[in-house]
């Protein structure tokens, strides 16, 4: 059969393109814009498709260079350890912690239900941990990177990707449809219990419309500058480090001592008075997630979800189940149990289950309907994201428990 290979400048176009038009077709479907499906994801997906059908039919196969992807996969991992500000979390106070503290509950809990799952199917619990918080918790971008990883000589899990990124598409999808009709149960309860007083916490017409606007960020050529700088530290130094911490005797993933080295610069950067150009590190992290993420669906290997559905679908399952219960009777009551914990649960369920947009979208529903809840849209996306710097370390410490 030939093979058309694609070497990383060729494949970083085909990525730009198949990009293009997975902005086009999610612009131009209503479910998926609605669940918040990452364009590079349903451009990917029609890439691999198209090669699923070229080499089913025997006509040819598209391989491509991943060096590129490799390096954009370092990238948007360094951005998310920049993410990790102290004056942040001090900022957010008491709430933002209890936020985090639950995430890494959570997301510990969902590698837990997966490997366990998959191992009672005698199944590589490895790949159980690709249907935990690497794609739920993590969302697509930590799916795709860390099935790169499972999936390399050192660990050598077979279908990690492809397993990784079903699930992180189910758990956008999901995690829309949970978190605004669980928390819609509470609100109803609040307010039969007259603990939920609509007039003293609905929002002004002008608050409404200021949450449904979108937020202009300011740049400039100079903060570029020392993003691309920090970025470029970061990932020399972390290389570094994670020589060191392989010297442990402990296998870590590249990206691993970049990112730790991100929130230190980070932290070092603010502690001395400076400005951190978060915006434009965000951007950053943007781009090379979208790139990343195309080139990762691009190299997708379908057919490997036909042995492996049932269990998928089983652990899928329990994991929306767990999510219900522990959101409803746990989450909730932490919380606080008023409204702004209801608002809150239903962004934790966003992200948990699948991104900070998706958060995001739940508790604007939420908000829209029956009022404003600073708090909330303080302490969620800022417990949200550093909870992204826990997940790695968690999940990096089970993928070589589990490899022992």
């Amino acid at each position: 059969m030939f093979e058309f290979k694609l070497d990383m400048y060729q494949a970083a176009g085909v990525a730009a393109v198949i990009s293009w038009i997975g902005f086009w077709v999610v612009k131009k479907s209503a479910f998926l814009s609605k669940y918040c499906i990452p364009a590079p994801l349903v451009g990917g997906l029609i890439f691999a498709l198209i090669n699923t059908v070229l080499a089913a039919s025997g006509i040819m196969t598209i391989s491509l260079d991943t060096t590129l992807q490799n390096i954009l996969m370092n990238a948007f991992f360094t951005t998310i350890g920049f993410s990790a500000s102290i004056p942040l979390i001090k900022k957010g106070g008491k709430q933002i912690l209890v936020i985090l503290s639950l995430s890494v509950v959570v997301l510990t809990l969902q590698n837990v239900i997966g490997s366990g799952i998959a191992s009672l199917f005698g199944i590589d619990p490895r790949l159980g941990l690709a249907v935990g918080s690497t794609a739920l918790m993590g969302g697509p971008g930590t799916a795709a990177a860390f099935g790169a990883v499972m999936e390399s000589p050192v660990y050598g899990v077979q279908g990690a990707t492809v397993v990784g990124l079903a699930a992180a598409t189910f758990g956008l999808v999901s995690g829309s449809m949970l978190g605004g009709p669980i928390m819609r149960r509470r609100l109803n309860k609040l307010t039969r219990m007259n603990k939920l007083a609509l007039s003293q916490t609905a929002a002004t017409n002008e608050e409404v419309e200021e949450k449904k606007a979108p937020i202009m960020i300011e740049t400039n050529i100079d903060r570029f500058v020392s993003a691309a700088m920090f970025l470029a530290l970061a990932l020399g130094s972390g290389v570094v480090l994670s020589n060191i911490m392989a010297a442990s005797g402990v296998t870590f993933p590249d990206y691993m001592g970049a990112l730790v080295m991100g929130a230190v610069i980070r932290n070092v950067v603010e502690a001395i008075g400076h400005h951190h150009p978060n915006e434009e590190m965000e951007i950053i992290g943007e781009v090379s997630l979208s790139l990343f993420l195309a080139m990762a669906l691009m190299g997708l290997k379908l057919w490997v979800l036909a042995d492996l559905a049932l269990p998928i679908i089983v652990i899928l399952i329990a994991q929306v189940a767990f999510m219900f219960l522990f959101s409803y009777y746990v989450i909730f009551k932490l919380l606080g149990k008023n409204y702004e914990s209801a608002v809150q649960t239903a962004g934790f369920i966003g992200y948990a289950m699948g991104s900070m947009s998706n958060a995001m979208a739940n508790m604007q529903a939420i908000t829209k309907k029956y009022g404003s809840a600073p708090t909330a849209f303080l302490a969620i996306p800022i417990g949200g994201m550093i909870s992204d710097f826990f997940n790695a370390g968690v999940i990096t410490f089970l993928l070589n428990f589990f490899t022992r």
